[in-house]
């Protein structure tokens, strides 16, 4: 699995789960009362002239299957860490976002959203929080990567599906895994306890092994993804140019992109203010961003407004990469396929090597390229 940490770093690790009085929920936190996301009509994507064939990097054991680039500890056979992570603004900071290697961003109820952190290798990652409930279709994109899910506690329909999809549940609530997550003090302090739980990469690091998980792939797993060493070699070379990305999710949650051309990232900022990792105090900043639109509807009779989010029947969205975008075509198969992106010409998308930022918005969300 992943490399053992070293000592001192482990008795930091501990000395913080024991001031910390670790408690795990005892029922998921009702959420705020939904507004309608306003209907409007996307605005249609500008014709690109093809690009030519890329230079792809070919992924093997010593490269992360997810970015593409090198791996410091482990393998690519080692299964990635799924992060349900909270963000509703008075949760935040957040935690550990930074560092992930694919953020993926979907409306949950009330009008906000949540994120769902994949990570190869764990091991660096001082903290990772505040750690949410699921929901289902977070369970879909964990079963794509064939990913660990960390969180704690969850709706009734994601509870009923991580029993009949056999997902790997790594639940805080239950108490079993009080040694991964935990309440953090300072955040119990400061934002309250429901905002509080807290893992690190020195905790998966060095007891996700002893509880008899499957860490690794099954033989033949593959994650089909294509990584191409710069900008230029990826299916958004041929693209229009852009240096904002605005990604409406409700009335009151828009993510917006901003390219720095000076390090070849995205900025990304939310709730009008930088979004920061509070790790290391930096503002996110992702190598690709990927924009996809489907089906958000409330399910009826739900007493929370929770929604269900179609990631079965495929549609369109956008690449960004190098400061320019390409319309996409995208598919899954249900439960348990992965995402699949293909540019125009029906090709397989090919990415920079580095981090994604994946925003599964609705279909009526009218995001911009400015």
């Amino acid at each position: 699995m992943w490399k053992k940490l070293l000592p001192g770093a482990l008795a930091l690790t501990l000395a913080l789960s024991a001031c910390s009085s670790p408690t795990p929920e005892t029922s998921p936190t009702p959420e705020p009362t939904p507004s309608p996301t306003p209907v409007v009509t996307p605005t249609p994507a500008a014709e690109v002239t093809p690009s030519p064939a890329p230079t792809v990097q070919p992924l093997d054991g010593t490269l992360n299957p997810l970015t593409g680039l090198p791996l410091e500890h482990g393998s690519a056979q080692d299964r990635p860490v799924a992060i349900m992570l909270n963000n509703i603004k008075n949760a935040l900071p957040m935690q550990g976002q930074g560092q992930a290697d694919i953020l993926y961003e979907i409306p949950v109820e009330g009008g906000i959203t949540r994120l769902l952190g994949l990570y190869q290798d764990p091991t660096g990652v001082p903290a990772v929080g505040s750690i949410r409930s699921a929901r289902t279709y977070y369970l879909e994109l964990a079963l794509g990567h064939d990913a660990l899910y960390f969180h704690i506690g969850g709706s009734p329909d994601a509870y009923d599906k991580i029993g009949k999809w056999n997902v790997t549940s790594v639940d805080g609530i239950t108490g079993t895994y009080s040694a991964l997550m935990w309440r953090d003090e300072g955040r119990r302090k400061s934002l309250g306890a429901v905002h509080s739980v807290i893992t690190t990469g020195e905790a998966i690091a060095d007891k996700l092994p002893g509880y008899g998980l499957r860490l690794e792939h099954e033989e033949g797993y593959t994650y089909d993804a294509a990584f191409a060493p710069d900008a230029a070699g990826t299916s958004a070379a041929g693209g229009q140019a852009v240096e904002t990305v605005t990604v409406p999710f409700s009335g009151g949650k828009n993510t917006v992109f901003q390219y720095d051309e000076g390090s070849g990232k995205y900025l990304v900022s939310e709730y009008g203010k930088a979004f920061i990792d509070n790790n290391t105090k930096e503002q996110v900043a992702v190598t690709n961003l990927i924009v996809l639109q489907t089906a958000c509807k409330m399910i009826s009779g739900d007493d929370k407004g929770r929604l269900t989010v179609d990631l079965t029947s495929g549609g369109e969205g956008w690449y960004s990469c190098g400061g320019k975008y390409v319309p996409i075509t995208w598919s899954k198969d249900f439960p348990d396929g992965q995402l699949r992106y293909t540019d125009q010409n029906g090709q397989d998308l090919v990415l920079q090597a580095g981090n994604s930022y994946v925003c599964i918005a609705p279909t009526s969300s009218n995001v911009t390229f400015e």
